[in-house]
């Protein structure tokens, strides 16, 4: 066994001692001999620095090294201090292609006065932006209709804007409504002026005409408005079918109504025809020509209620609504209306009640 020791439990060999090599030893002593407790983080070690944290301040470096920058490296070797790549940017800048509109971004525009598939989808964002208006609790809307001064002791009843509550595309038919019932006040309203020329002619039955006439002015016209503006006004603002079908029974009853108010007859309350000829024959012709412009009045704002029920009733059917859709939407609002519920929740507590107490009484 030559080369090794005879005896391996005895004594080492110091001849083959690994540690006496003077490369070890040269190794060895270039090792600091300063400990863990004499350990100081920030202190500059030698200025040689390890890996470098790449952040905002000190980018990744890409590419190759700068000839003019050297650093020592470990092996007291000058190695390049690689720099980070930089963005070449030009002083000329490129022009921006044609911009062509396409065939699905032209808004096609609508000539006509009524629902159409092109005349819609533009309508859509002022329909969103009128639904937040109405949604939301900080937009505050005050009455404005009718009209009244703030030191009256009553204060307007609806909020109307055409401008704003109503498309572009139907405020026309809607302030073609609102004329035709501003001309039904005033006609109900000259009315009463022929009724007091009338009792100052002292013509038969003037003083019943002007009674009735009073009558006439103080319960149709607000009820007009209520009854078949407000639903025409509701019905182009939300699309409603249930206010269309609402409209058109009302002002067609206001159409009959006022066609039969023309005529005169004895006992209606209204200067109709019958009545102009009667005065003229009778009393004077003056008195006669004013009980002749109310008739004609008459005539005119039944001949104003029929036009505008057949405008109305062809952008009514152009929408695709229909009797059915009518009947949904009255069901529906009628089931959330507040006081629909109340009514049936204070009916359902009144039967449980009644029922519990009719279990807890004896039946003996």
């Amino acid at each position: 066994m030559s080369g090794f020791d005879e005896n391996p439990f005895g004594e080492p060999n110091i001849n083959n001692d690994p540690f006496s090599d003077p490369a070890v030893q040269k190794a060895a002593s270039s090792i600091s001999n300063k400990g863990i407790e004499d350990y100081n983080p920030f202190a500059n070690q030698g200025g040689n620095t390890g890996p470098q944290v790449r952040g905002a301040s000190n980018p990744p470096l890409y590419g190759g090294a700068a000839p003019s920058a050297q650093q020592p490296g470990y092996g007291g070797t000058a190695t390049a201090v690689q720099q980070p790549a930089m963005l070449q940017t030009s002083t000329q800048e490129a022009a921006p292609p044609n911009y062509a509109r396409s065939a699905q971004q032209t808004i096609p525009q609508s000539n006509s006065g009524m629902f159409s598939p092109t005349s819609q989808p533009p309508n859509e964002p002022w329909r969103r932006n009128t639904q937040d208006m109405n949604n939301t609790p900080y937009y505050p809307r005050r009455n404005n209709w009718p009209p009244l001064p703030e030191s009256c002791c009553v204060q307007p009843c609806f909020y109307q804007d055409i401008d704003v509550e109503i498309q572009a595309d139907f405020q026309n038919i809607v302030r073609q409504l609102y004329h035709l019932w501003i001309f039904h006040g005033l006609v109900y309203l000259t009315n009463v002026v022929g009724g007091l020329a009338l009792v100052l002619a002292n013509a038969d039955g003037g003083t019943e005409l002007f009674t009735l006439a009073i009558m006439w002015l103080i319960l149709l016209v607000p009820f007009s408005f209520i009854c078949w503006f407000r639903p025409a006004y509701q019905a182009f603002k939300n699309d409603s079918s249930f206010n269309f079908m609402v409209y058109f029974f009302m002002c067609s009853l206001q159409a009959i109504i006022t066609g039969y108010q023309s005529l005169g007859l004895h006992s209606s309350g209204t200067c109709g025809i019958f009545r102009a000829l009667a005065t003229f024959n009778s009393v004077n012709i003056f008195v006669g020509l004013i009980v002749l412009v109310i008739a004609i009045g008459f005539i005119v704002a039944a001949a104003g209620d029929a036009f505008l029920i057949m405008k109305v009733h062809r952008i009514y059917r152009s929408t695709g609504a229909s009797v059915i859709k009518a009947q949904q939407e009255f069901t529906s609002s009628f089931l959330r209306n507040e006081h629909v519920q109340g009514a049936a929740a204070n009916v359902a507590a009144s039967a449980v009640r009644a029922q519990v107490n009719n279990m807890t009484q004896p039946r003996y």
